[in-house]
């Protein structure tokens, strides 16, 4: 073999083994943010698993004034998975067979994924796994969600320097926002859209204003009114937001950074305006700042669905490491 030869046959090699390489790499998932690809026989999604899914996986959103459902369903017969339906990032496989099985798969057919497979042997023993692993399935798929915003969210950032020098916090927002207001202790962070706006809070108080009250929500309802009155008003004399007091705000305890934090999510209003829209309010307790560190993001969107709106501000929030 000559000198020529030996280069081309080795250029040859080097080619075809990177070729190869990236078609070893996983396909990275598509699809819009909170959907999820049901893959299911017609006649059990006309029927009462279908019922099932649809009752536990479109059920509205909590926090939102008006109906939305929790995660977008597309539904596709068990002979289409393949192609595009592959490129979900959240997949449910429901099928009938000889055993009952419920198997979760990371990135089986590209990245980030869950694919969630579940069988029986009778429709009953279908609906029984389904009532069993719900809330799993919800938990995961929300985890994988707030993470691919994230990712996008990292894509294109602010420069949030000024949010770091005054909280001693990092966070990740989209080059979208602007600073409406900074001030000690508070800094308000706006985007416009197309049909409204979205807005981020950052403020902090004393930590004895809600640890140690026997009363959290109403505090946090308090706190947070007593913002609006300062900072957030109309156009109006007279206009500020306030928590809507016709609808009670959900409050659930959770870990943010590793920190016990107060969740809260209601509506709010203009006072004397007609504005309105929903709000999702984190109260950080932050022993070692001895401060309850507060991150709330609110919107406007009168004539948009607000659900993706809120997730992308649960993104943000969520990104918060003191």
């Amino acid at each position: 073999m000559n000198k020529t030869h030996f280069l081309f046959l080795l250029i040859s090699l080097v080619f075809l083994s990177c070729a190869k390489k990236k078609d070893n790499l996983p396909r990275k998932t598509t699809g819009k943010i909170n959907t999820i690809s049901v893959i299911i026989d017609d006649p059990l999604w006309n029927g009462e698993i279908g019922d099932s899914i649809r009752n536990k996986f479109a059920s509205p959103v909590v926090g939102l004034p008006q109906e939305e459902p929790l995660f977008t369903i597309n539904q596709y017969p068990v002979k289409l998975m393949e192609g595009f339906v592959t490129h979900s990032r959240a997949i449910i496989v429901v099928k009938k067979e000889d055993k009952n099985n419920f198997e979760i798969k990371k990135n089986q057919y590209a990245s980030p994924q869950n694919v969630f497979h579940i069988s029986g042997k009778t429709g009953a023993d279908i609906l029984k796994i389904l009532e069993k692993n719900t809330s799993k399935i919800i938990k995961i798929i929300k985890e994988t969600e707030i993470a691919e915003n994230q990712r996008i969210i990292n894509q294109s950032p602010l420069n949030t320097n000024a949010i770091a020098h005054e909280f001693h916090i990092s966070l990740r927002v989209p080059s979208g926002y602007l600073y409406v207001l900074k001030s000690k202790n508070f800094i308000w962070l706006k985007k416009e859209i197309v049909s409204g706006n979205t807005s981020l809070l950052i403020y902090q108080v004393p930590i004895k204003e809600i640890k140690n009250s026997a009363n959290k929500i109403a505090n946090i309802i308090k706190m947070r009114d007593s913002i609006g009155k300062l900072y957030v008003r109309g156009t109006e004399a007279d206009t500020r937001m306030i928590t809507e007091e016709g609808y009670s705000p959900y409050f659930s305890k959770i870990k943010l950074d590793g920190k016990e934090t107060y969740e809260t999510k209601g509506t709010w209003v203009l006072k004397n305006d007609f504005m309105s829209g929903p709000f999702i309010n984190y109260a950080i307790v932050d022993e070692a700042h001895d401060r309850i560190l507060v991150l709330e993001g609110f919107c406007y969107s009168p004539s948009r669905e607000e659900r993706d709106l809120m997730h992308e501000l649960e993104s943000i929030i969520k990104s918060v490491r003191i």
